[in-house]
């Protein structure tokens, strides 16, 4: 009996890996998987890149807005590095393991998501300031203020995710070790406990309350506002060009709020674990994608600062 004890308590405090099964129905497509994500992968990458560079390659983009989407960016390509990296792997070599402190790792670099929250909260006051307050906007959003604005979101989404990583080291987890997920979430985390994990699913789901509805609610006063502005311009080019400039900004709003909203804004983060799976694949895979289309296709000012670069490359030819 004693000895059965022994084992149960080395059981629910000696984890070393758990078994991501986000895929278990379509194990035979291991290859085709790769594939597909490396591409998505690739485009995103390659899409965010081009934005980045763009951005500080040239001087009419060095505005604030494009230092936010550069920004933007940037957090995204290091989220999804951290998520598609270990599934490239895991569809390579065939291993769905991962270890405790990867494992923890992945969970906690959720921060970069949450920071590109805040990141769009503050784009939207930015579009507010420049279209409601053009004559206050050169004062107030100056280089310093807006890399501030930027520090301040990294340094949100990190302290919003550092207090529950940190509370999910300390627990302990019973088996099976198997996440039915793609990658560390917290939802298919907390399933795993043998401690009480109400503490733990009542905070995560304070935080996520506290991330995505305040900068939706900051989003949505701001465009109010800048409706009722546009709606009151004169000329109707100018209401065009106003309305133009944040509907990228919308777009990627939409694709955000309703697929994080559905996956975290529970209380039980345990519940509808395979919806969540699908919701989670639009914010790791569909939108990372979608997201440089939507900024290069529909911005006049980003495709005259491409002409502008390929002219460059002729000549230098």
């Amino acid at each position: 009996m004693e000895k059965l004890m022994k084992m149960d308590a080395w059981n629910e405090t000696n984890v070393q890996e758990f078994i991501l099964e986000g895929f278990y129905a379509v194990q035979n497509l291991e290859k085709v998987l790769f594939l597909v994500y490396l591409l998505a992968y690739l485009a995103s990458i390659t899409g965010n890149t081009l934005i980045i560079t763009i951005t500080w390659a040239d001087r009419h983009l060095q505005t604030p807005m494009y230092f936010f989407l550069s920004s933007f960016s940037f957090f995204e390509c290091c989220f999804i590095t951290t998520v598609i990296s270990k599934l490239l792997a895991i569809f390579l070599s065939g291993k769905q393991t991962i270890s405790f402190a990867a494992c923890l790792t992945q969970a906690f670099f959720l921060f970069l998501g949450a920071t590109v929250f805040f990141l769009m909260a503050v784009l939207s006051l930015d579009r507010y300031l420049a279209i409601c307050r053009p004559l206050y906007y050169p004062t107030f959003m100056n280089r310093r203020m807006y890399f501030c604005l930027v520090t301040a979101c990294l340094a949100l989404g990190f302290l919003l995710m550092i207090v529950p990583v940190i509370m999910l080291s300390q627990l302990s987890f019973c088996g099976p070790n198997v996440i039915p997920h793609f990658f560390c979430d917290f939802g298919p985390l907390t399933n795993l406990f043998c401690s009480d994990i109400n503490s733990v699913e009542i905070l995560v789901f304070s935080l996520a309350l506290f991330n995505l509805f305040t900068s939706l609610i900051t989003t949505i006063i701001a465009y109010s506002h800048i409706v009722i502005t546009i709606v009151h311009l004169s000329s109707a080019k100018e209401r065009h060009k106003a309305f133009s400039t944040c509907l990228s900004h919308r777009m990627v709003l939409s694709l955000l709020y309703s697929s994080c909203v559905f996956v975290y804004v529970k209380p039980k983060q345990t519940t509808r674990l395979d919806c969540n799976r699908e919701a989670a694949l639009v914010n790791i895979l569909v939108t990372p994608v979608l997201n440089p289309v939507i900024y290069t296709l529909r911005n006049k000012q980003v495709h005259q600062a491409l002409k502008d670069a390929l002219s460059r490359v002729k000549l230098q030819k």
